[in-house]
Protein backbone atom coordinates (compact mmCIF):
# COMPACT_ATOMS: atom_id res chain seq x y z
CA UNK A 1 0.00 0.00 0.00
CA UNK A 2 2.86 2.16 -0.07
CA UNK A 3 3.82 2.01 3.36
CA UNK A 4 7.14 2.22 4.42
CA UNK A 5 8.97 1.71 7.97
CA UNK A 6 6.82 -0.75 9.02
CA UNK A 7 6.60 -2.17 12.73
CA UNK A 8 3.91 -4.05 15.20
CA UNK A 9 3.60 -4.40 18.43
CA UNK A 10 3.68 -7.62 19.79
CA UNK A 11 0.43 -9.27 18.89
CA UNK A 12 -1.84 -6.44 19.53
CA UNK A 13 -3.12 -5.70 16.50
CA UNK A 14 -1.31 -2.27 16.56
CA UNK A 15 0.91 -1.11 13.38
CA UNK A 16 3.49 1.84 13.40
CA UNK A 17 4.16 2.99 9.78
CA UNK A 18 5.21 5.99 7.16
CA UNK A 19 2.67 6.77 4.89
CA UNK A 20 0.33 8.99 2.87
CA UNK A 21 -0.89 12.04 4.65
CA UNK A 22 -4.61 13.28 4.16
CA UNK A 23 -7.71 12.45 6.22
CA UNK A 24 -7.70 9.47 8.73
CA UNK A 25 -11.07 7.73 7.81
CA UNK A 26 -10.16 7.77 4.28
CA UNK A 27 -6.93 5.92 5.32
CA UNK A 28 -8.88 3.75 7.52
CA UNK A 29 -11.02 2.99 4.68
CA UNK A 30 -8.51 1.94 2.15
CA UNK A 31 -6.38 0.06 4.71
CA UNK A 32 -9.82 -2.10 5.52
CA UNK A 33 -10.62 -2.64 2.25
CA UNK A 34 -6.84 -4.31 1.92
CA UNK A 35 -7.43 -6.67 4.69
CA UNK A 36 -10.89 -7.49 3.34
CA UNK A 37 -9.56 -8.10 0.07
CA UNK A 38 -6.06 -9.97 0.83
CA UNK A 39 -7.21 -11.54 4.16
CA UNK A 40 -10.63 -12.23 3.59
CA UNK A 41 -11.51 -10.67 7.18
CA UNK A 42 -13.82 -8.12 8.05
CA UNK A 43 -12.60 -5.52 10.53
CA UNK A 44 -12.59 -2.25 11.98
CA UNK A 45 -9.30 0.43 11.48
CA UNK A 46 -8.64 2.76 14.22
CA UNK A 47 -6.10 5.22 12.97
CA UNK A 48 -4.36 7.15 15.45
CA UNK A 49 -1.32 9.80 14.81
CA UNK A 50 1.46 10.42 17.49
CA UNK A 51 0.10 13.68 19.08
CA UNK A 52 -3.04 11.92 19.32
CA UNK A 53 -1.59 9.15 21.77
CA UNK A 54 0.46 11.72 23.40
CA UNK A 55 -2.99 13.49 24.92
CA UNK A 56 -4.81 9.94 25.37
CA UNK A 57 -1.66 9.92 27.94
CA UNK A 58 -1.58 13.49 28.83
CA UNK A 59 -5.81 13.54 29.05
CA UNK A 60 -5.65 10.04 31.58
CA UNK A 61 -8.46 11.05 34.16
CA UNK A 62 -7.75 7.88 36.11
CA UNK A 63 -3.81 8.67 37.05
CA UNK A 64 -4.07 6.52 40.00
CA UNK A 65 -5.34 3.31 38.36
CA UNK A 66 -2.60 4.05 35.70
CA UNK A 67 0.14 3.47 38.41
CA UNK A 68 -1.47 0.53 40.38
CA UNK A 69 -3.97 -1.60 38.19
CA UNK A 70 -2.48 -0.12 34.66
CA UNK A 71 -4.11 -3.65 33.53
CA UNK A 72 -7.86 -3.05 34.65
CA UNK A 73 -7.56 0.41 33.03
CA UNK A 74 -8.65 0.11 29.50
CA UNK A 75 -8.29 3.43 26.85
CA UNK A 76 -10.96 2.66 23.86
CA UNK A 77 -10.98 4.39 20.56
CA UNK A 78 -13.77 5.45 19.09
CA UNK A 79 -14.53 5.07 15.29
CA UNK A 80 -16.68 8.56 15.74
CA UNK A 81 -17.00 11.09 18.49
CA UNK A 82 -20.58 10.78 20.56
CA UNK A 83 -22.40 13.68 21.74
CA UNK A 84 -22.87 14.40 25.67
CA UNK A 85 -26.51 12.75 25.12
CA UNK A 86 -24.77 9.42 24.73
CA UNK A 87 -21.86 9.73 27.12
CA UNK A 88 -24.65 10.23 30.12
CA UNK A 89 -26.75 7.17 28.83
CA UNK A 90 -23.60 5.24 28.38
CA UNK A 91 -22.91 6.61 32.10
CA UNK A 92 -26.14 5.77 33.24
CA UNK A 93 -26.25 2.32 32.27
CA UNK A 94 -23.14 0.79 33.64
CA UNK A 95 -24.07 -2.45 34.83
CA UNK A 96 -21.53 -3.29 37.19
CA UNK A 97 -18.31 -1.49 39.30
CA UNK A 98 -16.83 -0.43 36.68
CA UNK A 99 -15.97 3.84 35.79
CA UNK A 100 -15.86 5.66 32.48
CA UNK A 101 -14.69 8.85 31.04
CA UNK A 102 -14.92 9.82 27.69
CA UNK A 103 -13.19 12.70 26.07
CA UNK A 104 -13.86 13.16 21.85
CA UNK A 105 -12.68 9.84 20.33
CA UNK A 106 -11.72 7.75 23.39
CA UNK A 107 -13.32 6.57 26.68
CA UNK A 108 -11.38 5.42 29.40
CA UNK A 109 -12.79 2.36 31.66
CA UNK A 110 -11.69 1.59 34.67
CA UNK A 111 -12.59 -2.17 35.33
CA UNK A 112 -11.97 -3.03 39.10
CA UNK A 113 -12.81 -6.75 38.70
CA UNK A 114 -11.20 -7.31 35.65
CA UNK A 115 -12.71 -7.40 31.88
CA UNK A 116 -13.60 -10.83 31.83
CA UNK A 117 -16.42 -11.37 33.97
CA UNK A 118 -17.87 -7.66 33.14
CA UNK A 119 -21.19 -7.27 31.75
CA UNK A 120 -19.78 -3.58 30.48
CA UNK A 121 -18.65 -4.88 27.12
CA UNK A 122 -17.62 -3.63 23.70
CA UNK A 123 -20.55 -4.60 22.48
CA UNK A 124 -22.85 -2.85 25.42
CA UNK A 125 -20.29 0.87 25.00
CA UNK A 126 -20.58 0.61 21.02
CA UNK A 127 -24.64 0.04 21.55
CA UNK A 128 -24.88 3.05 23.69
CA UNK A 129 -22.23 5.49 21.92
CA UNK A 130 -23.46 4.47 18.84
CA UNK A 131 -19.98 3.75 17.23
CA UNK A 132 -17.39 1.26 16.77
CA UNK A 133 -14.62 0.98 19.61
CA UNK A 134 -11.55 -1.19 20.05
CA UNK A 135 -9.82 -1.44 23.46
CA UNK A 136 -6.15 -1.60 24.67
CA UNK A 137 -5.14 -1.82 28.43
CA UNK A 138 -3.06 0.82 29.64
CA UNK A 139 -0.04 -1.00 29.59
CA UNK A 140 -0.43 -1.68 25.70
CA UNK A 141 -1.54 2.14 25.25
CA UNK A 142 2.19 3.40 27.20
CA UNK A 143 3.92 1.31 24.89
CA UNK A 144 2.08 2.96 21.35
CA UNK A 145 2.65 6.15 22.66
CA UNK A 146 6.34 5.61 23.48
CA UNK A 147 6.65 4.06 19.69
CA UNK A 148 4.62 6.74 17.79
CA UNK A 149 6.57 9.08 19.68
CA UNK A 150 9.69 7.71 18.82
CA UNK A 151 7.80 7.63 14.85
CA UNK A 152 7.07 11.10 14.85
CA UNK A 153 10.58 11.78 15.63
CA UNK A 154 11.46 9.89 12.78
CA UNK A 155 8.82 11.14 10.30
CA UNK A 156 6.50 8.35 10.99
CA UNK A 157 2.88 8.08 11.27
CA UNK A 158 1.03 5.50 13.57
CA UNK A 159 -2.23 4.00 13.62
Amino acid sequence: MGFQDVRTLLQSGNVVFRGPSGPDDTLERKVEARIARDLHVTTDVFLRRPEEWATVVAQNPFPQEAKTMPGYLVVLALKGSPPKERWDDLRATIPGPERVHGIGRHAYVVYPNGQGRSRFTAVWIEKRLGTRVTARNWNTVTKLADIAAEAEKAGLESP
